[in-house]
């Protein structure tokens, strides 16, 4: 069994982008006949086989997932797979040379972990964002700790690592992979247009439920490349309720809390406050915030009396009463 295995989602990929990309695992320090390159090429417009070249690496290949949507993508990845460590890395990710490295170190002597990624993740924008962009940057998956955090609490945000160089066990991806056959309420991630998240917050759940836990490295160093649609008042609204509506439907699987409705009391009264104190783009962030909410209860209305299985095989239901 080969160290790991890299595992690239990519759907219609910028071609400079994904060229840096590679670059960058082809300077990894870590010897490249012990790791694998995996290419997932998720129902792209142009096939990734007919535009990039993976014979330099000796164990580069490419494989279609004709199914849209990152989950699928990821799973695709796993099965085709047979690394110990299973490393995922966007097509707009340029890794550290000592990335595939510091994770195999990291895997060694951190043995109570089951999942982990980068806490220096930085950016380089093709545009440089307005400043009222600024605060919601952490939305792009831009981070920065200054010592390891860990834990095996899910609710522990500060611990969980984003899906950007995300490394996960082998063993927990297979226990994904069986999960996501069994639950109700798929969680796809971003999908096409649409910009939903948190399969990777998902993967990082199963760990901690086996017993493991999750945690950020400072080590582990990655540059995210932001092409300027992503940086657009119009991208962020959509990022928002998209990632927004994530977390909703997340926490209804894993903890049964159901959204609030905003027209209830005191949800009534919080819009009616909302609605008079915020003012242009903080104002199209709410509603995008409430769309969000407005949706979840949607979508969870529609499982109403279903159920799905836990991962330790209880049934939780995940019906809006």
């Amino acid at each position: 069994m080969l160290d790991a295995s890299i595992i690239i989602c990519t759907h219609n990929p910028r071609r400079r982008y994904l060229d840096r990309v590679l670059e960058s695992l082809r300077a990894q320090t870590h010897p490249s006949d012990k790791w694998e390159l995996i290419l997932v090429d998720n129902a792209s417009a142009e096939p990734t086989a007919e535009r990039w070249d993976l014979t330099w690496h000796p164990h580069g290949r490419h494989v279609f997932e004709p199914e849209l949507g990152l989950a699928s993508a990821r799973h695709c990845g796993i099965r085709e797979s047979v690394g110990r460590l299973l490393i995922f890395v966007d097509d707009d990710n340029v890794l550290a040379s000592d990335y595939v490295g510091q994770a195999l170190r990291i895997a060694e002597e951190c043995q109570f972990l089951g999942a982990w990624g980068s806490g220096s993740i930085d950016a380089e924008f093709e545009v440089e964002p307005a400043r009222h962009l600024h605060s919601l940057l952490p939305w792009l998956a831009v981070r920065h700790v200054d010592r390891p955090v860990w834990s095996n609490v899910r609710s522990c945000t500060d611990a969980t690592p984003f899906g950007a160089g995300l490394c996960v066990r082998r063993h927990i991806g297979e226990t994904y992979v069986d999960y996501c056959r069994t639950t109700s309420i798929p969680i796809t991630g971003r999908k096409g247009a649409s910009l939903g998240a948190h399969e990777d917050f998902e993967i990082c759940y199963l760990a901690c439920e086996s017993g493991l836990g999750m945690g950020v490295f400072p080590e582990l160093k990655i540059l995210h490349l932001i092409t300027k649609e992503r940086v657009t008042d119009e991208h962020f609204v959509r990022l928002v309720e998209g990632v927004t509506l994530s977390q909703y439907v997340l926490a209804n699987k894993w903890t049964g809390a159901m959204p609030k409705s905003p027209f209830a009391l005191r949800g009534a009264a919080s819009f009616v406050l909302n609605l008079f104190t915020r003012r242009g783009f903080d104002r199209r962030i709410y509603f995008a915030e409430l769309r969000a909410l407005i949706g979840a209860r949607r979508l969870l209305a529609e499982q109403n009396g279903s159920t799905t299985t836990h991962p330790k095989g209880k049934q939780m239901s995940e019906s809006i009463n």
